[in-house]
């Protein structure tokens, strides 16, 4: 034995990584939902602070809870979209999966955001095909400058964008130092 991981344990590591994150956003998510559709109302637009129908302060007017259905897209674009939704779901699902089963050396970044943005489609599309829309309930804001609702799955999916634009911006350095690490010359390199 040499002291290197067999290759199978290799391959099997960044998949249980990959799945095990997905499927703690995609729990964290649907639970979430759960909980607010069962105890809390539809907030109606223009209800007064501490009326039925109002937002339910977190902390303070920061953050609300502010239950509502978006049945269209992100930021409640392409309204009344979700069959169409649901089938682009599939397709980035399916994107995802390829992506992460064709990454060479894996990277465990890349692996952490695709595993988000795997757990954020899949809650999303489970909602779409359970309930027709994405339920989505956390309000954020100062007054009435507010954010969009947003909700689990969407905070994992702002959170891969975020950790992907991160990775396009020094991923390329980094691959140069793990090279020089592997004491292999990347490749452009003269």
């Amino acid at each position: 034995m040499t002291g290197h991981p067999e290759p199978t344990s290799r391959w099997l590591r960044p998949w249980l990584v990959f799945g095990a994150i997905a499927m703690v956003v995609v729990v964290l998510d649907q639970t979430s939902k759960a909980w607010v559709e069962s105890s809390f109302g539809l907030v109606a637009q223009g209800a007064a602070p501490g009326s039925s129908g109002a937002p339910t302060p977190v902390i303070g007017d920061l953050v609300r809870i502010a239950r509502s259905h978006n049945d269209g897209g992100i930021f409640g674009l392409l309204g009344s979209s979700a069959p169409y939704l649901g089938v682009a779901s599939l397709v980035v699902i399916a994107v995802i999966i390829w992506i992460e089963a064709k990454q060479g050396i894996h990277s465990l970044l890349l692996t952490v955001a695709l595993a988000l943005l795997l757990g954020g489609a899949v809650g999303n599309l489970l909602d779409r095909l359970w309930h027709g829309h994405v339920v989505d309930w956390v309000d954020t804001g100062i007054g009435n400058a507010r954010f969009y609702t947003f909700n689990v799955a969407d905070a994992a999916i702002s959170v891969a964008v975020l950790v992907l634009l991160l990775i396009g911006l020094i991923g390329p350095r980094l691959s140069r130092e793990h090279a020089a690490q592997l004491g292999v010359r990347p490749s452009g390199d003269g």
